[in-house]
């Protein structure tokens, strides 16, 4: 599965093109108040907003496997700032004291990035702390899959992302606080000169800018790595591809797995892990359930019970796809220890064990494939379909083995319990969020009827 493990070249380019897109937007944003009548700063914030938002709704729409959350999260940041800065105002008509003339849009001077680079400091500070639990986070990997699934698509994803928010934030943050001192300390509210608009506005658009020619430095020296460590796929590769079907197949019998506990992992070939090896492909876009039970039949040597698990297009070549198999034997493992292919029957129990306390020792998509099965067969062993707990003891956690996979009619490749798991009587005031999902929902629907 090596072509899987590889990466558009494109994606890095939209990697750094989404970030380009968000910055670009807070440049414009605070251009245009300057350019324009003061009290139209909102207005114009709240465009740019609308122009992210189109941009990232297109991007969901067309089913694009990169990175949104920097573009939401500048989203984010452009809303607060319009609601932030009207609200100040609103308190300044109503003749709350102590504000400062530079925050009010209807005086001159209105300085924004008083207001605009703290609101994007706390902003990114509230997604980078809540990052696994962001929709756009959630939504990703329903779709597509978590970053171990994904391979160095998903791992680039993952610490490209949390690096990019993080440096936004740490960027806001001395922003915030330079511009604050230098308002605080130095600046003279007679006159505003040339020297206080660079302080106040030229700054922050030239950190912008010294930060993108960062970013284009760093994601081109990126992608000549991958490209010296044959990682990555070119345009006119991927027009040459052939569709191509990845299979997985999990042995089972009772509650032991058919293992390979020497398999190498592709990454750092020199590394052990555990996995299973019953693995093949096909030079075909979609395979026949007989043919694959052949296969299975002859990789094993023995007949069994075909169930189908979980299957993904691939992030990055829409014409390959990975599908997962359970194919279960009755009897012992005993009764199996003459397989086609190398290997050994290990105890589930201790697959558990080492997912729960050592998982670098499992191959990291076996890792991936494992965390998927708990959370959708532990999910429905504790909650029902609406979310509410089925015990009434919140102490009560469910475990399960082989022969609950087995013996359940679950559908796997279903995302609505993990939905569930993620969100649950257990999440505060769970009650009045899940109505007005309820009812959001709804508007949607009829929206759409319109």
């Amino acid at each position: 599965m090596e072509e899987n493990g590889k990466i558009n070249s494109i994606q890095l380019y939209k990697l750094w093109k989404n970030l380009t897109v968000g910055m670009v937007s807070v440049i414009a944003m605070m251009t245009l108040t300057k350019l324009l009548p003061f009290f139209l700063s909102p207005v114009v914030a709240l465009v740019a907003a609308a122009f992210l938002y189109t941009y990232v709704y297109e991007s969901r729409v067309k089913r694009e496997t990169s990175c949104m959350i920097v573009p939401v999260g500048l989203l984010y940041s452009l809303v607060s700032y319009s609601f932030v800065t009207i609200i100040i105002n609103v308190l300044y008509a109503w003749g709350v004291r102590g504000i400062p003339a530079e925050l009010i849009f209807f005086l001159d001077p209105f300085i924004p990035s008083l207001i605009m680079n703290p609101v994007c400091f706390l902003t990114f500070l509230i997604m980078t702390l809540r990052r696994k639990k962001l929709n756009v986070c959630v939504e990703c990997r329903l779709q597509h899959g978590d970053s171990m699934e994904r391979g160095v698509l998903g791992a680039i994803f993952s610490h490209e992302s949390h690096f990019q928010m993080k440096n936004l934030m740490v960027m806001f943050g001395i922003l915030s606080v330079l511009i604050w001192t230098y308002y605080l300390v130095f600046y003279v509210n007679i006159n505003i000169n040339a020297r206080d608009w660079y302080m106040f506005t030229w700054l922050t658009i030239i950190c912008f800018v010294l930060d993108e020619l960062y970013f284009i430095a760093r994601y081109y020296n990126l992608y000549l790595d991958l490209k010296e460590n044959n990682e990555i796929i070119t345009p006119d590769e991927l027009q040459d591809m052939t569709a191509k079907t990845y299979l997985r197949f999990y042995v089972i019998c009772g509650n032991h797995i058919y293992v390979d506990a020497h398999a190498i992992d592709p990454k750092t070939p020199y590394r052990e892990v555990i996995d299973t090896p019953f693995q093949t492909k096909r030079n075909l876009n979609g395979i026949t359930v007989p043919e694959i039970k052949r296969v299975i039949r002859q990789m094993t040597g023995y007949d069994g019970e075909l169930r189908f698990f979980f299957g993904r297009k691939s992030s990055d070549i829409v014409t390959h796809s990975l599908l997962r198999y359970f194919y279960f034997l009755d009897g012992k493992p005993e009764d199996f220890t003459d397989m086609n292919v190398d290997g050994e029957w290990m105890d589930y129990e201790k697959i558990k064990y080492l997912y729960s306390n050592n998982p670098s020792r499992l191959a990291d998509i076996s890792v991936s494939d494992t965390s998927r099965l708990a959370t959708i067969i532990l999910t429905e062993k504790t909650f029902d379909a609406r979310g509410y707990r089925k015990s009434k003891i919140k102490a009560y956690n469910p475990s399960f083995n082989l022969y609950d996979v087995r013996n359940s009619n679950l559908d796997f490749q279903d995302d609505k319990w993990i939905k569930i798991s993620m969100f649950n009587s257990d999440t505060p005031f769970y009650g009045l969020k899940r109505r007005w999902r309820s009812l959001v929902s709804k508007n949607k629907r009829s929206s759409s009827w319109e």
